[in-house]
């Protein structure tokens, strides 16, 4: 029984890497492609493109609208400069001294020269 017990407590030891001088430690593989730093850096950039790029797109919008405004403008003094041309052709056209004088016939006065009073200019 003795020397089952002593045989029970005998151990086999494995050499470990540390004990074994020929045989290096493998090497740690970097899992990573780029750091932490490159990471932060990385979203830096890609915040301020996009800040940037809404910001042009924000006054490329502001620039068509004003555009657009600038248009409209544009026709309604287009069509009041052609309403104003109609008007001022109509006066011309209604002011003329035979239609005046056609006018005044039709509704019963005459042209009578001792009834003209003259007034002093101002």
């Amino acid at each position: 029984m003795a020397l089952r017990k002593q045989q029970s407590q005998t151990y086999i030891t494995r050499p470990s890497y540390t004990e074994l001088p020929h045989v290096k430690k493998p090497a740690k593989q970097r899992n990573n492609l780029i750091s932490r730093g490159e990471k932060i850096l990385l979203m830096g950039l890609l915040a301020v493109v996009t800040v940037l790029s809404l910001m042009i797109i924000q006054s490329e919008t502001a620039v068509r609208a004003t555009s657009t405004e600038i248009s409209l403008m544009e026709k309604e003094i287009d069509s009041t400069v052609k309403k104003n041309n109609d008007l001022s052709v109509q006066v011309s056209e209604l002011s003329t001294y035979e239609r005046i004088w056609k006018k005044a016939e039709e509704l019963g006065l005459k042209l009578n020269e001792q009834n003209v009073k003259v007034v002093p200019g101002q």
